[in-house]
């Protein structure tokens, strides 16, 4: 893999970690990366990223802590795209602003599909006990 577009991380790497204060966004040219969140002081894999996907877009938009840890599970080559390169990019194409609102519209949506998975269980769970 090629430094030239973008860095490189090792599998193992944290690219990176929550609760640290997130600057920019990510892009994966290439590789595989995992998406852990802490639980009870255990990582807990959330979800898995691959060449195309994007992260940290919420450190662009509310330049707060960053929610999960991205660790590379393969060699991964990202391109990182600060705030101030990020505006600029989408003055040049609005249409920028409108693949990273998918993106996030796409994560919301899922989260909403899993809570309702969860509640459905646990009122199935409630009524076992009870019934």
């Amino acid at each position: 893999m090629s430094e030239v577009l973008g860095r490189v991380f090792q599998p193992g790497e944290d690219i990176v970690r929550e609760g640290e204060v997130g600057d920019c966004m990510y892009v994966i040219q290439e590789g595989e990366a995992d998406v852990l969140k802490l639980i009870d002081g255990e990582s807990a894999l959330v979800d898995s990223m691959g060449a195309g996907d994007l992260f940290g877009e919420i450190a662009i938009v509310e330049q707060t802590v960053r929610s999960s840890t991205v660790r590379a599970r393969t060699p991964v080559k990202a391109i990182t795209i600060d705030r101030s390169t990020f505006l600029r990019r989408v003055q040049e194409d609005p249409a920028l602003a409108l693949n990273v609102l998918r993106v996030m519209a796409g994560r919301v949506r899922h989260l909403d599909d899993e809570i309702a998975r969860l509640k459905q269980e646990l009122a199935a769970a409630k009524t076992g006990l009870h019934g």
